[in-house]
């Protein structure tokens, strides 16, 4: 870990890699007035995925990708405002804990997907229910609501929506009683509320790359993803005008305009997913290494960078989805048909 926080501080690439070795490349052109996070290490467990043959399911995967640096020279510019309002119980992260397996999908619908909580519900809903899209296939639209976590394990269904447009693969999430997502085929963002099951609110998200221009590496069409924190709604995602590094925008909840936009300079295509805490983004460099680390972070309060190296289990091999709850500050992910949760440890502000 320590070479590997070298060679991403330094800005050399670690040389190309298949699917299974994502590549890890943090281009130059990122401040460094950011935190010392420490990193905690932990012995990797045993357990292993299926074997699964996968074809024809009408779904993306990047077989391998050489990184390339962006230069900070080409970089989109920064907003004019200043950072985001910190939430008085914000923290960096210091520390991922075991993936803790909770469900798992059982048909080949379910080797990818999405699975929620709704870190401020709105009635009839509370912070107990959960909701889950199974994402392989190529027009999907059912969105499943568990009553409870206990419900969820059992594989005990309390409603199934369908939804009025399809979803496009995994980065979908559920804030303020309405489900967030991409449309399929499209740059176009949709506000899905639960309450009236319409959707209130279509927008386009201007120079989004989608339908598999700038995915993370594992593919599966993850241009857009969303992503909910301590501060509110966010979308990652990347445009030709930033050459392909991630981009991260604010979003009004209620119209999904975009209040204020950070691009970064590290290249989507070449970490395996990223979620958003207390403002900063967090990315991770493989889906397939059981042993991955979070390897880079940026901060939007403070417009600067930082390469870290922060243990992250893959233990199923296969993650496709990596969201955080602010309400319980605890990480969801979808590993290989399974869904797991991973509890983190913040520092003090």
């Amino acid at each position: 870990a320590e070479q590997e926080n070298a060679r991403l501080r330094d800005g050399r690439c670690p040389g190309h890699r298949d699917s299974a070795r994502d590549g890890q490349q943090l281009a130059r052109g990122g401040r460094q007035e950011f935190f010392n996070v420490p990193s905690r290490k932990r012995a990797p467990s045993g357990r292993e995925a299926s074997k699964w043959n996968f074809e024809s399911t009408g779904y993306q995967e990047l077989k391998s990708e050489i990184i390339t640096e962006i230069p900070a020279s080409k970089l989109a510019p920064q907003s004019e405002s200043g950072g985001t309002s910190q939430s008085p119980d914000c923290g960096m992260l210091e520390w991922v804990g075991e993936p803790v397996t909770f469900q798992k999908a059982d048909s080949i619908v379910g080797r990818y997907g999405v699975w929620m909580k709704d870190p401020e519900p709105v009635p009839p809903h509370s912070t107990e229910h959960i909701w889950r899209i199974n994402t392989v296939g190529t027009d999907i639209r059912q969105l499943y609501e568990y009553q409870d976590l206990d419900q969820f394990m059992k594989g005990h269904t309390s409603k199934v929506y369908l939804l009025p447009e399809p979803v496009e693969s995994t980065g979908a999430t559920v804030y303020r009683g309405s489900l967030y997502y991409q449309k399929r085929k499209s740059r176009t963002l949709l506000r899905f509320e639960m309450k009236s099951e319409t959707i209130l609110v279509r927008k386009d998200l201007a120079n989004a790359g989608y339908r598999g221009v700038f995915p993370y590496s594992w593919g599966g069409y993850t241009d857009i993803d969303f992503a909910v924190d301590e501060l509110g709604l966010w979308v990652i995602y990347s445009t030709s005008q930033a050459y392909g590094a991630i981009v991260i925008s604010k979003l009004d909840p209620s119209t999904l305009e975009v209040e204020q936009t950070w691009a970064t300079a590290i290249r989507k295509r070449a970490v395996a997913n990223s979620f958003m805490i207390c403002g900063v983004l967090y990315t991770i460099n493989s889906y397939s290494n059981q042993n991955a680390v979070i390897n880079f972070a940026y901060n939007t309060n403070t417009n600067s960078s930082k390469a870290l190296a922060i243990q992250f289990e893959n233990r199923y091999r296969y993650n496709s989805m990596v969201d955080y709850n602010p309400a319980e500050k605890k990480i969801l992910a979808w590993d290989n048909f399974n869904m797991v949760m991973y509890d983190i440890k913040l520092s003090k502000m």
